[in-house]
């Protein structure tokens, strides 16, 4: 059975007389990277604070490997690494410097620590720079040095792409799966990259004004979206309307995507060669999982 190590259990939280979050549940097991997306005020970097206990939960609860945050909060806390917002560092200071700073915070992290963290974020050529010369994508990738020294079993990211350049997103996406598979860590990472999250985590948590819409393996998310999604490539798309019904969407000159049954599709390709169209193809679509947000929300963008 694979060990839960983060579970959100109806996580509530008011500004006032504004509740920002309602209801809030998911779950994080052991070698997931759970993507956490949504419109911007959705909830997201709430949420990320009341696991981490920088803020006060009004209800409900935050497990972390077997403890609660509000009842036990220094033994949930101490297998989490985390980046909330962008990292901060002291500016004069060397990398490395910063990092053996961070590590007096611990019990127990030696050298052989900082130096495989410093191997692992790909800054080995930089680190006895001074942070002040490092780009913002070099800065985001110390913090997450810093966020592993302690050797968490949990890591929270929130945005950790801003400012990195493809090669740096490469550099991260590849630590990212290697900790996920090799360590057995569980990653939650918050990002509008939804392109890039695609190509690494496994699982997806959409919130939107506070609430749920969906928490499920993305393989999962992107079959049951796709099911009764067809693209039909023909000669020709002009005059559709006058036959079809049902509600499509014109993807060129040659192709069209319609939602139907799939009992369905043998009348409506009929109906299509009885109208004289050519029909070179008929495929199911498959969503992405920008497309798939994007109709979870009812096209509300992410950014």
């Amino acid at each position: 059975m694979t060990k839960k190590i983060l579970e959100c259990q109806h996580l509530r939280k008011r500004f006032g007389k504004k509740e920002v979050l309602k209801d809030v549940s998911f779950d994080v097991e052991a070698g997931d990277i759970l993507g956490f997306i949504g419109p911007n005020g959705a909830g997201k970097t709430t949420t990320i604070k009341l696991i981490l206990g920088l803020q006060k939960i009004n209800s409900g609860n935050v497990i972390i490997n077997g403890y609660d945050v509000k009842k036990d909060f220094v033994k949930a806390i101490q297998k989490v690494g985390a980046i909330v917002e962008n990292p901060d560092m002291y500016m004069y200071l060397s990398g490395r410097e910063n990092l053996k700073m961070i590590a007096r915070l611990y019990h127990n992290i030696d050298k052989e620590r900082i130096d495989e963290v410093i191997k692992l974020s790909g800054l080995g050529n930089r680190i006895d720079d001074k942070v002040s010369k490092y780009s913002l994508g070099m800065r985001q990738r110390l913090g997450i040095a810093a966020a592993l020294l302690p050797k968490p079993n949990l890591l929270i990211l929130d945005e950790p792409t801003n400012g990195l350049d493809p090669e740096g997103i490469k550099t991260l996406r590849d630590l990212l799966t290697k900790l996920a598979k090799e360590e057995h860590m569980g990653i939650l990472i918050s990002s509008h990259n939804l392109l890039e999250l695609e190509s690494f985590c496994n699982k997806v948590c959409i919130i939107q004004n506070g609430v749920i819409l969906e928490s499920s393996a993305i393989s999962e998310l992107k079959k049951r979206m796709s099911d009764s999604v067809y693209v039909i490539e023909m000669d020709r798309v002009s005059d559709l309307y006058k036959i079809i019904d049902d509600k499509f969407e014109v993807i060129n000159k040659n192709m069209f995507r319609i939602k139907i049954n799939r009992d369905r599709v043998p009348k409506l390709i009929e109906k299509l060669v009885q109208n004289d169209y050519q029909i070179y193809q008929v495929a199911q679509f498959q969503i992405s999982l920008e497309e798939a947000f994007l109709e979870k929300t009812g096209g509300n963008t992410i950014d």
